[in-house]
């Protein structure tokens, strides 16, 4: 594939093969976004687990500390005095049976969904549309319950969801490129607390066997995945 000049440019800069601390990946993916807009500054990890088997599954949801430089569009399906609630809360969308039946068509301009757990077993037909994007709500992540308010509240909030695929990769957001370094490490100081606090009992060796981040259309960088503490230090000796 042929990588445009700014993307070369950028991918000088990294040494091939060399692992980072989290400090000095956050400066090189702000020295290296090469995009005219805000570039997102996204983590990927490799787990040490095998997905197929449920007790080895991880998903989670952690509340980045500075937010993620987006506001996510919140749908909420709820009916009565949990939909006022949920509309004064800020949620974009709210509704029943006519949002269940729109997205039952194929739209999807929303970035997290909300429900209540008496709607849930209209909402679960939606499986096919919401599930492969990552959107269907889940009492474990904070998205089915019946206080919708602190839900989008949570969500708007910079509040966001990671789950592990069927390769055990695991995506997540920690901000965007105009952050500061201390914003960007505290993110992902807290995203990371979160994905350890979750390793499953039955995965064995290495939990985190790889990490990379990278801005919108830029190169990847290796993240010292050894590193858990003390991460706006510079180098690679941690105390």
């Amino acid at each position: 594939m042929k990588r445009s000049k700014t993307y070369r440019a950028a991918e000088e800069k990294i040494e091939e093969g060399k692992l980072y601390s989290p400090l000095e990946a956050v400066r090189l993916a702000k020295e290296t976004a090469g995009t005219k807009f805000d570039s997102t500054v996204e983590v990927a990890m490799r787990l040490g687990v095998d997905p197929r088997k449920a007790d080895q599954m991880v998903r989670g949801t952690v509340n980045l500390p500075n937010g993620t430089g987006k506001t996510a569009r919140v749908l909420v399906f709820a009916n009565g005095d949990k939909a006022a609630a949920a509309e004064a809360a800020g949620a974009d969308f709210v509704g029943s049976d006519d949002l269940i039946a729109r997205v039952q068509g194929g739209w999807t301009d929303f970035d997290a969904v909300v429900a209540t757990p008496d709607l849930m077993g209209k909402v679960g037909r939606l499986g096919k549309v919401l599930g492969p994007r990552g959107l269907m709500p889940n009492p474990k992540t904070g998205t089915v319950t019946m206080d919708v308010a602190k839900a989008v509240g949570d969500i708007k909030g910079g509040k966001i969801e990671f789950r592990v695929d069927k390769h055990a990769n695991l995506h997540f957001i920690i901000g965007k490129s105009s952050f500061d370094e201390k914003a960007l490490v505290e993110n992902y100081a807290a995203a990371l607390d979160e994905i350890l606090r979750l390793k499953p009992s039955a995965s064995k060796g290495r939990y985190i066997a790889k990490a990379t981040m990278a801005t919108t259309m830029g190169p990847g960088i290796l993240i010292d995945q050894s590193r858990t503490r003390n991460l706006m230090e510079d180098g690679a000796e941690q105390a």
